[in-house]
């Protein structure tokens, strides 16, 4: 289908037209040389439009309730005026196809929310592919009027740290039980938490998730937290019933209060910038050398020879270096 002019998708968008954001989207992930010139062209006209969506990256191990509990957070933003836009780093999915098709048939009164919008980032390509796309789909999405950003990462390890670095407020959810999930933690993710959510706290689980709660705090206190003014702090909630979703909100709106006035809040959202445009000219170099044509024909021979034993990767990279004539 051919993509509409982009006076007429900036348009769109400016309207707030979760079809017209849709095309857009599609377009900023076509790999086609003039449809990237397009997408260039229609991110920095609306670029104006960009910058005071609140950003959320969330994590959290399989079964933790990441669907349920966006569903149970982006249900009650929707209900209090905001709008919400939920987006997906998910870097395996040009090998398992994903799951945040099947995410959003779990979420389904927020698909079916006129102030939310759900989509999935590009089902393939390299990490900072995938993520250079979902920035480009975030701001997007905040030119169309939506002011919270929900990025979530379906992936793990470094897709989270992707997250971690294009969003504002990095919530990472863990599950009631305390021992034996503590042993699980990643001190890495931990380190890039902003806070930790106990998720199914009710019921019977309820004593169960406040002494994880308790665990994950004394965790948490031989990490130097990278902010002065801010202690990552650990709560307890419950994404099927809603209780605790108003004061997990209430804490990331402190912690935005807080940044901002300290001034940090700006410095890193001019901190990402620079750090974005360095993830995309990489990826534009990796998508350069891997479609080179001389090197294509040399490639497979180079690859089985490291492989092998006969040459070392060091010397590998020389020759690689020496076609493109770099």
């Amino acid at each position: 289908m051919k993509a509409p002019p982009i006076e007429q998708l900036a348009k769109g968008i400016r309207d707030g037209d979760r079809a017209m954001l849709a095309r857009a989207i599609t377009l900023i992930e076509s790999k086609r040389a003039d449809h990237r010139m397009s997408a260039h062209r229609l991110v920095q006209d609306l670029l104006p439009l960009t910058g005071k969506a609140m950003r959320i990256g969330i994590t959290g191990a399989p079964g933790v309730g990441k669907s349920t509990s966006i569903e149970a957070l982006g249900t009650y933003l929707t209900g209090r005026g905001h709008r919400v836009a939920v987006l997906a780093v998910d870097p395996t999915s040009s090998r398992t196809g994903g799951s945040i098709l099947g995410d959003k048939t779990r979420m389904a009164e927020l698909s079916g929310d006129p102030h939310a919008f759900i989509r999935p980032s590009p089902s393939s390509g390299t990490l900072g592919g995938v993520a250079a796309m979902t920035r480009e789909t975030m701001l997007l999405c905040e030119a169309a009027g939506y002011d919270v950003i929900l990025v979530e990462t379906v992936g793990i390890g470094q897709s989270e740290t992707a997250v971690a670095e294009m969003t504002d407020f990095f919530l990472v959810l863990m599950l009631p039980g305390a021992g034996d999930e503590l042993q699980g933690i990643k001190k890495g993710v931990v380190e890039l938490a902003d806070m930790i959510a106990v998720n199914k706290a009710d019921g019977d689980n309820i004593p169960r998730a406040r002494a994880a709660a308790a665990e994950y705090r004394a965790a948490l206190q031989i990490i130097t937290p990278p902010s002065p003014n801010w202690t990552p702090p650990v709560v307890t909630y419950s994404a099927l019933t809603g209780d605790g979703i108003a004061d997990l909100w209430n804490t990331i709106a402190d912690f935005r209060e807080r940044m901002t006035a300290s001034g940090e809040f700006a410095e890193k959202r001019r901190a990402q910038q620079v750090r974005w445009m360095w993830a995309m000219l990489e990826h534009r170099l990796y998508t350069k050398l891997r479609s080179d044509p001389e090197l294509k024909t040399q490639l497979p021979k180079i690859e089985k020879d490291v492989a092998a034993g006969k040459l070392s990767p060091m010397l590998a990279v020389e020759q690689i270096a020496a076609v493109l004539g770099a």
